[in-house]
């Protein structure tokens, strides 16, 4: 399992949004993401996590497969790679985020 998190830059919420919808099904399609249940939410400053389960060596394979690094591109014009210790979620016993359908 994987827990991405992503922080939309200034006016991008609404294509940030769009890839989290297209990202785990893509990744299935292209064979690199299992059936496992992805889950996707909203933190309280706007940021977007993610968890999904990549296939074995799938990560890594991603690395070099040309529309995986296509998508990537696109997320790096709408967001920024966050962490979720940078979340203020994260100091909370139970953090709660607010749920997107996929």
């Amino acid at each position: 399992m994987v827990i991405p998190v992503y922080r939309p830059k200034p006016g991008q919420d609404e294509a940030r949004l769009t890839l989290t919808k297209d990202h785990v099904p893509r990744l299935r399609r292209l064979g690199l993401a299992t059936d496992r249940p992805a889950l996707a939410c909203r933190a309280a400053d706007g940021s977007i996590v993610e968890m999904f389960e990549w296939h074995p060596g799938a990560a890594a394979a991603a690395h070099d497969h040309p529309e995986v690094l296509a998508m990537w591109a696109r997320y790096e014009q709408a967001c920024d790679d966050a962490t979720l210790g940078s979340l203020a979620e994260a100091a909370a016993l139970f953090p709660h985020f607010t749920p997107i359908d996929l």
